[in-house]
């Protein structure tokens, strides 16, 4: 009751096939696809950007370059005592 039925979907769909025709119908598929197929890549790029970015926070310094600092830091300090 009040239902769709198989036979009034089958109708539709020919109703549709004879006002666009099967080309048309055919290129609109493969541009919804491509559509789809376009925004799922776009997303999963972002997923793995962001878990790429995720541990990235941070500037990584080496060893050498706090050494460096920390004798800069003491011969400042010597300066600033004399």
């Amino acid at each position: 009751m009040g239902g769709i039925s198989i036979w009034q979907l089958l109708i539709i769909a020919l109703i549709i096939v004879l006002l666009f025709g099967t080309k048309k119908l055919r290129s609109l598929g493969g541009d919804l696809g491509s559509a789809v197929k376009g925004f799922k890549k776009a997303i999963g790029e972002d997923d793995s950007a962001a878990k790429k970015d995720a541990d990235a926070d941070f500037e990584q310094k080496k060893l050498a370059d706090d050494q460096q600092g920390e004798s800069a830091q003491k011969s400042q300090k010597d300066k600033e005592q004399v």
